[in-house]
């Protein structure tokens, strides 16, 4: 079963700044038309460290760990869970529509 970590308290998870929930929310039910869906973040190489693929899921896989934010799931691969705890996601829109997300350093 999928780990949920509502908004951290004391516990180090990956957080979304309030752009990222917004966007992160609207792709994922544009794409699949449920709001319990969400982006599912996998690392793309060994123990966590450097690249990470996101898609649309519709859940989580089973060894996922869930994080909840502003009404977005962000649903994270043990690997990408590993290399993001301390982490905060940030995402935009550009002026042609393309999101970019970016990652960053909580503060401390």
């Amino acid at each position: 079963m999928a780990r949920t970590h509502p908004q951290p308290e004391g516990e180090l998870v990956l957080t979304l700044t309030d752009n990222a929930s917004t966007i992160v929310k609207t792709i994922a039910s544009q794409a699949t038309g449920d709001e319990s869906a969400g982006l599912r973040i996998s690392s793309q190489t060994e123990e966590g460290a450097g690249d990470f693929a996101v898609d649309v899921a519709a859940s989580p896989e089973t060894e996922d760990q869930v994080v909840e934010s502003g009404g977005a799931r962000v649903f994270l691969e043990e690997g990408a869970a590993l290399a993001l705890d301390d982490k905060v996601l940030d995402a935009e829109v550009n002026e042609e529509g393309a999101v970019r997300f970016s990652i960053g350093n909580q503060p401390a």
